[in-house]
């Protein structure tokens, strides 16, 4: 009777609540208190009226996104926001052809409003208070420098969040590297650890998991539940970076002149408290239900939502005051980074609306294959095919809505997914976590990371260059996670 049920569930997946942002990766799991609970209602778009097509939009600025610094990177580097705004108005264009403008207008405001904003907001915020607090003192780039710090912000990421653990180290481990003339593939380690894998023992961490937790998931599931494969995932990726760090530090010149070290000091302490703030805030909004909302063409806007994005910005605006300026210079402080995260992923959400719509629309839409995909004949989950198609989604999509897709595909019940389905529910828990970090996109901190280490003179690979990259190394590993012979142990069938 469960498989009949998960089946009929399955056939209208998405029809009920894909209620959170997408684009990247992104960010603390408590992200996703920042939608509404009525996200693709709002838009009125007819999904299985569309056809492929309609998600060359998006394709074509993820193109943009691999191919643009690689071919034409000055013109790219000067003009990126235009050509994210040229894509998006190619898809809302389209849009406007099948559902009119009031629909399209509905669907824009919605993918604003409801999404982009609280997204934009939130890593705004803790771009700038994290970007306060300075590491002084000697940190000598040594493999196993290097791997303290890695170690360090995984298990970070789970407490603070991806972004925070990446925002607070990124620099500190910039600064002790920009003397190696190899340095490119600390950074990368750097976003697969602690921008991604670290944020997956708890609500916390990355947001897909907070989604769960939203849905009925004990706080502490992943952690009692997947915590030896993020230890053995974890572990293997600082065992093979270590590998790796050694053999191009043996190649590196000496780096200065031996003498009396300076100590490690930490900086803007005040940041810290503010981080806290950030997440109380962010906690607050969750448990605050005020009644009270705006209806802005469909889109509902909670009192509570509005209150937490001023709250934030207070924040940022109290670490601007709080924080000395030299602070913010030693640590090579910009706002290009955010500025470009800002313009490209506003692209983003608005030409990913016709392929969420798509997915939205289940069995009538173009991507009906993917429910078959996932459940046997008798109705079945295939756990493994679970893992792998929320993991390359997550990519490529983000993982919140994609790991929501999926909780809802297998039943959505989470005490059933918690028990006698565990392993479906640790299928999407690590493939929505782990496989962000498979691209630049995949998770907002990824391409904030890879940004502020350009601008600091590291040259890091392009969107083909990472990817390829990071494939080599986390591919085999995810093989490894369907092959492990202790629960939840992944099925096939």
């Amino acid at each position: 009777m469960r498989s009949v049920r998960l089946k009929r569930r399955g056939a209208s997946l998405l029809s009920r609540r894909l209620v959170v942002r997408r684009g990247s990766g992104f960010i603390p799991a408590i992200l996703v208190v920042l939608l509404p609970q009525h996200a693709w209602a709002a838009t009125g778009l007819d999904g299985a009226a569309m056809g492929w097509p309609y998600a060359l939009p998006f394709a074509g600025l993820l193109l943009s996104i691999a191919l643009g610094p690689l071919l034409f990177a000055k013109v790219w580097h000067h003009h990126y926001g235009k050509i994210a705004a040229a894509w998006s108005l190619l898809a809302l264009a389209s849009l406007v052809v099948l559902a009119g403008s009031m629909a399209t207008l509905a669907a824009l405001v919605h993918a604003m409003l409801a999404e982009y904003l609280g997204f934009i907001v939130l890593l705004f915020s803790l771009y700038v208070v994290a970007g306060g607090i300075l590491v002084t003192g000697d940190i000598k780039a040594t493999p196993a420098a290097n791997a303290g710090i890695l170690a360090l912000g995984t298990a970070m990421a789970s407490v603070v969040g991806t972004t925070g653990a990446a925002m607070i180290l990124i620099r500190p481990l910039i600064r002790a590297n920009r003397p190696r003339r190899y340095n490119a593939h600390v950074v990368i380690f750097f976003i697969i650890l602690v921008a991604n894998v670290g944020g997956a023992l708890s609500p916390l961490g990355d947001p897909p998991l907070f989604v769960g937790f939203l849905h009925g998931v004990d706080f502490f599931w992943t952690t009692r539940t997947i915590w030896l494969q993020t230890a053995i995932v974890a572990g293997l990726l600082l065992a093979i970076f270590v590998v790796i760090d050694v053999w191009r530090f043996r190649s590196e010149p000496l780096l200065g002149a031996a003498g009396a070290a300076k100590p490690v000091r930490i900086r803007g302490l005040v940041n810290l408290v503010l981080i806290a703030a950030i997440v109380a805030s962010l906690l607050a909004s969750a448990m605050w239900k005020s009644g009270i909302a705006f209806d802005i063409l469909g889109t509902r806007l909670e009192l509570e939502d509005i209150a937490r994005n001023a709250a934030l910005l207070a924040i940022a605006a109290l670490s601007v005051w709080l924080t000395p300026d030299e602070h913010r210079q030693a640590n090579g402080f910009t706002w290009e980074p955010i500025r470009e995260v800002a313009k490209l992923f506003a692209g983003i959400f608005i030409a990913i609306i016709p392929v969420i719509a798509m997915l939205d629309a289940g069995h009538h839409g173009a991507f009906a294959w993917l429910l078959s995909a996932v459940t046997g004949p008798d109705g079945a989950p295939r756990e493994v095919a679970y893992f792998w198609f929320t993991g390359l989604m997550s990519a490529f999509l983000d993982n919140a809505p994609t790991y929501l897709l999926f909780f809802e595909l297998a039943g959505g019940d989470p005490q059933v997914l918690m028990h006698e389905l565990s392993g479906t529910l640790a299928s999407i828990s690590m493939g929505a976590v782990y496989m962000g970090a498979l691209t630049y996109i995949g998770n907002a901190p990824n391409f904030m990371v890879s940004s502020i280490a350009s601008e600091n003179g590291i040259e890091m690979p392009s969107f083909f260059g990472y990817f390829v990259r990071a494939s080599a190394v986390l591919i085999p590993l995810f093989l490894l996670l369907t092959l492990l012979p202790f629960a939840p142990i992944l099925r096939w069938h």
